[in-house]
C-alpha cells in the first residue's frame, strides 16, 4: 500500500512544470551515461597501454596521455545534457540543449588538443637535451606552443560561435582586415619570429657553432626570437636579425671532420726537366711524413708568366684550424730545405726587358745626307 502511494506521489508531483518521474528518469540516464563514458575511456586507455607495452609506440603513449587528461566535470555535464534531452521541454530549450552538447564536446576536444600540444613540445625539448642549445630550444618551444594553442582555441571558438548562430563569416572577415593591418605594422617583427622558428626547426646552426656569414666569422652565442648574437674572431659581439641572417649563405664548421687543402707554388724557368719531374715526389714525401695528413696529389700544373707552377692537394684529418696551420708550416719549411738542397729556386714575379740597338746603316743615313748638303753648298 505504501509502495502504491509512493508511485502515485511520484506521478503526481512536479517541479517547475516537469514531472518528478521524468526528472528521475533523466537523472538515471545521466548517471548511466556518465558511467558509460568512464568505462569507454578506461577501455580505450587500457587498449592504448597494451599497445604501448607491445610496440613502445610514441603514438600509443600520446593516446594514453591525452585520454588521461579527460576533464571529468565536462563529462558529467555531457551526461546531464543526455539526461535532460529525455525531458519534455519547450522547443527553445531543446535547441539550447543541442548547442550546449556541442559546446561541451568542443571544449573537451580543445582540452585534449592542449594536452597533445604540451606533450609534443615536451618531447621536442627532451630530444634536444644539450646545454649549448638550451636557449634555442626554449625559445622555439615557447613560440611553437603559443602558436599551436592560439590556432587550436581560435578554431574551437569559431566552431562554438557558429553553432550558437553567430555570423562567423563576417566575424572572420573583420578579424582578417584587422589582422592584415596589424601584420603590416609589425611585419619585420613577425618575419624575425618566423625566422627564429625556421632556425629552431631546420637547425642550420646551433649555439656554440662556428659560422661564417657574409663578412662575419665567429661563434654563435645566443639565438633569440628576433636576433642572433655571434662572438666574432676579433672579440666583439655581432647582433644580426634572424631574417637577414637566413637570407645569406651560412658556412657552419660544427660538422667539419676533415679539411681538404689546396696550395700552389712556383719555381724558376732555370729548373731542368729532370728537376721539375722530381718535385711532385718530394712534396709527396713531405706530406706523408706529417701526422694527420693524407696525400692526395701533386702536379706540375702550368707554365706561368714567370714560373713553373705546381698544385698540391692533401687532407687534414683533424678539423682544428691550428692543426692545419702547423702542418702547412712544416710542409712549407721542408719544401724550402729540399728544393734548396737540389739547387732549385722558388720563382717570384720577374720581367726581362730586351733593348735592341738601331742598325748601323740606318744610323749613318742622316750623317751622309748632311755631308752631301755641305758639298753642294761649296
Amino acid at each position: 500500500m505504501q509502495y502504491s502511494a509512493f508511485l502515485s506521489w511520484v506521478r503526481e508531483t512536479s517541479f517547475a512544470g516537469v514531472p518528478l518521474w521524468s526528472l528521475l528518469v533523466a537523472l538515471a540516464a545521466a548517471a548511466a551515461t556518465y558511467a558509460g563514458i568512464l568505462v569507454a575511456l578506461r577501455l580505450l586507455t587500457g587498449r592504448a597501454k597494451l599497445w604501448v607495452a607491445a610496440s613502445d609506440s610514441a603514438a600509443a603513449r600520446t593516446v594514453v596521455d591525452v585520454f588521461q587528461g579527460t576533464h571529468h566535470m565536462l563529462m558529467a555535464a555531457l551526461a546531464l545534457l543526455v539526461g535532460a534531452s529525455l525531458l519534455d521541454l519547450p522547443g527553445r530549450w531543446e535547441s539550447r540543449l543541442s548547442q550546449l552538447w556541442f559546446v561541451a564536446v568542443a571544449l573537451q576536444i580543445g582540452l585534449w588538443g592542449m594536452r597533445a600540444i604540451g606533450i609534443g613540445v615536451r618531447r621536442y625539448v627532451e630530444r634536444n637535451p644539450s646545454a649549448t642549445g638550451a636557449a634555442q630550444v626554449s625559445a622555439s618551444a615557447t613560440l611553437m606552443s603559443w602558436g599551436l594553442r592560439a590556432l587550436l582555441w581560435s578554431v574551437v571558438l569559431l566552431a562554438i560561435l557558429s553553432n550558437l548562430g553567430v555570423n562567423v563569416t563576417a566575424f572572420v572577415a573583420s578579424l582578417g582586415v584587422g589582422g592584415i593591418a596589424l601584420a603590416l605594422a609589425v611585419q619585420n617583427i613577425l618575419g624575425d619570429l618566423f625566422a627564429s622558428l625556421s632556425i629552431a626547426v631546420d637547425k642550420p646552426f646551433e649555439v656554440g657553432d662556428f659560422v661564417v656569414v657574409g663578412g662575419v666569422s665567429g661563434t654563435v652565442q645566443a639565438i633569440g626570437l628576433k636576433t642572433t648574437r655571434i662572438r666574432s674572431l676579433q672579440g666583439e659581439q655581432v647582433v644580426m636579425s634572424n631574417t637577414d641572417l637566413l637570407k645569406q649563405t651560412i658556412s657552419n664548421y660544427r660538422l667539419l671532420e676533415q679539411r681538404r687543402i689546396v696550395f700552389g707554388f712556383g719555381v724558376t724557368y732555370d729548373t731542368t726537366a729532370e728537376q721539375a719531374e722530381a718535385i711532385p715526389g718530394i712534396v709527396r714525401q713531405l706530406v706523408e711524413a706529417q701526422p694527420q695528413l693524407r696525400f692526395d696529389r701533386a702536379h706540375f700544373k702550368a707554365f706561368g708568366a714567370s714560373s713553373l707552377d705546381y698544385e698540391v692537394v692533401y687532407i687534414v684529418e683533424d678539423p682544428a684550424y691550428g692543426v692545419y696551420m702547423d702542418r702547412q708550416q712544416a710542409v712549407n719549411l721542408g719544401l724550402m730545405r729540399e728544393l734548396r738542397a737540389r739547387g732549385i729556386e722558388f720563382a717570384f714575379p720577374t720581367r726581362t726587358l730586351h733593348i735592341a740597338s738601331a742598325p748601323q746603316s740606318a744610323a749613318s743615313a742622316p750623317q751622309l745626307a748632311a755631308g752631301a748638303a755641305t758639298a753642294a753648298a761649296r
